[in-house]
């Protein structure tokens, strides 16, 4: 019983929070549904059967038009969420379209936190002439508005599902450098700090031993936020035309495609695809209100009182 205890205590004390923390609970299952489905409707790498339709999911080809399918149907017993203009399945079509925002996402968020939080954690502790000239490199690219450079490094590089991570990776890059900086400059100032320089460690130790440690929990307090933030960057570039390649399902593409019948009264053709990116969006942002809140004791107390 006790090596038990021992073995599984770690996993034990990271599902504690989640007990207590109903934020983090509803935003969990709602990415989880998210990603559940991305992994079963997504593609399956069989270039003959790419959404795995012959295993029905989805029910339909999300990238066929039926000529037996009405045109523009609305939501019927038979299509759960109506049909489109090229009379394609719209449940098919949404059900299949999230594996994109999810890839690209998290894909984004984790190379630009690796360069940025490495470059954060450089600067801040070398400091001089290298500091400032990664200062001004970053700030530069923090005040360009960010849905402008994404779009300008797509086109350069061609739409499609790589360069969107990396428009997006570069774009988020300056906000981990400057999390990470500030940290840094706060941390290489602490007691612990300066007793490891006295008794001779090296920098490196120094810096991969004592400050980066101390600099993960603001790090990860930003990365939920910023995931929501990718996956609306993600919606609004393929919205844009600098997603998948068409007739690859895509929750933006679809939107684009759809607001043209909005008018004639043909509204679920945006309104699912509106509704799964703000989920998928919402339950990240619901995430990183509860890592905030616990990795922040006085603005738990705060919220506690």
């Amino acid at each position: 019983m006790q090596v038990t205890r021992f073995l599984f205590s770690p996993i034990f004390r990271l599902l504690r929070p989640l007990k207590r923390h109903r934020l983090l609970q509803i935003g969990l299952a709602i990415v989880a549904a998210h990603i559940i489905m991305a992994i079963i409707c997504g593609p399956t790498g069989n270039p003959d059967d790419p959404y795995g339709i012959t295993r029905r999911i989805p029910p339909y080809d999300p990238t066929k038009s039926y000529r037996e399918f009405p045109r523009l149907a609305p939501p019927s017993a038979e299509h759960w969420m109506g049909t489109d203009h090229l009379q394609r399945d719209v449940f098919s079509r949404v059900i299949s379209g999230g594996w994109a925002p999810i890839v690209v996402a998290f894909s984004s968020i984790a190379i630009s936190l690796t360069i940025g939080s490495i470059l954060g954690w450089i600067s801040g502790f070398a400091g001089g002439l290298l500091d400032r000239v990664l200062s001004l490199t970053m700030d530069a690219i923090y005040s360009f508005p960010s849905m402008i450079l994404a779009i300008a490094l797509v086109a350069v590089m061609q739409p499609g599902l790589v360069p969107m991570i990396m428009a997006i990776a570069v774009v988020y890059v300056p906000t981990y450098f400057r999390v990470t900086r500030a940290e840094v400059l706060q941390v290489r100032e602490q007691t612990f700090v300066e007793a490891a320089r006295a008794v001779g460690a090296p920098w490196r130790r120094i810096l991969l031993r004592h400050i980066a440690p101390n600099t993960v929990n603001a790090i990860m307090a930003v990365s939920s936020f910023n995931i929501a933030d990718a996956i609306l960057t993600e919606a609004a570039m393929s919205y844009l035309g600098y997603g998948l390649p068409p007739p690859a399902p895509d929750w933006g593409f679809d939107i684009q495609n759809g607001q043209r019948f909005l008018q004639a009264g043909y509204w679920w053709l945006i309104t699912f695809p509106g509704l799964m990116i703000l989920s998928l969006s919402l339950g990240f942002g619901l995430i990183g209100e509860a890592v905030s809140d616990l990795l922040n004791p006085k603005r738990r107390r705060k919220r506690v009182g």
